[in-house]
């Protein structure tokens, strides 16, 4: 029989009292924004207590990069690691956030700099080996506005923010870091997936990091001494799927 007075549970309730949880995840749901290629989400109540069955039972139809989603290397890399292959250990890090809302808010085709990095590790110390880093945008704010997510001009070109390749190679190379997340639907900014490149996706997940997007609102979240929690279904060979992600403060 386990002793609980002595167990983890005492230490973990200790170390979890009085912080903050935020949930870093939106609700998914059919007619919500998604990348134009995938279909819409079918729902279908194949049981439903409200019409006398004994149980209320939904069918998903859904792409695996859906709302608040991860995506493993397979997304991207061939040969990369899939979604049953990353260690629960993972799924729980430490979380820093690089904030780039103040230049967004005039500029949407913003994306973090060096100096950026610089700032944050004058004010916090050097980012933490293994860290999960989230991008702060406040793009979030605008779901579930498809249009508003988008936000194309005239021409139909994507004004969005998104990560650069300075800022993600240093996070990789000089501080080894384990993930990355974003509010916006991609890692590239817009202007660059309008032209159909991805290549800010396809570089962190060919370093065998994997991410996290379509985060929600990260405003509550301290740029540093958070931890997340990521986690989502095991399906096999799993190229990607809905995630639960929240941070505790």
């Amino acid at each position: 029989m386990i002793d609980t007075a002595t167990g983890l549970w005492p230490m973990l309730k200790s170390a979890l009292s009085g912080k903050t949880f935020i949930d870093l995840t939106h609700a998914f749901h059919p007619g919500q924004p998604h990348f134009p290629a995938f279909p819409d989400e079918q729902r279908e109540t194949l049981f439903d207590l409200e019409k006398g069955d004994g149980f209320t039972a939904h069918r998903y139809s859904i792409v695996g990069q859906w709302g608040t989603h991860v995506d493993p290397p397979s997304h991207f890399i061939r040969g990369g690691r899939t979604l049953d292959q990353i260690p629960v250990q993972d799924m729980i890090l430490p979380l820093a956030v690089l904030d780039i809302t103040h230049r967004v808010d005039t500029d949407p085709d913003s994306t973090p700099a060096l100096a950026d990095i610089r700032a944050w590790e004058d004010r916090n110390g050097r980012i933490p080996e293994g860290s999960f880093v989230a991008l702060r945008t406040g793009w979030s704010r605008r779901w579930p506005d498809s249009a508003a997510m988008a936000n194309r001009d005239g021409d139909g070109v994507s004004h969005t923010p998104g990560w650069s390749r300075e800022v993600l190679s240093f996070l990789i190379e000089e501080r080894a870091i384990s993930a990355i997340g974003h509010e916006q639907t991609d890692t590239d900014p817009g202007a660059a997936t309008s032209k159909g490149d991805f290549g800010l996706e396809t570089y962190i997940l060919a370093q065998d990091r994997w991410q996290i997007e379509l985060l929600a609102d990260l405003t509550g979240v301290p740029e540093a001494g958070a931890v997340i929690v990521a986690s989502w279904a095991k399906p096999r060979e799993g190229s990607g799927f809905p995630a639960r992600a929240f941070a505790i403060c």
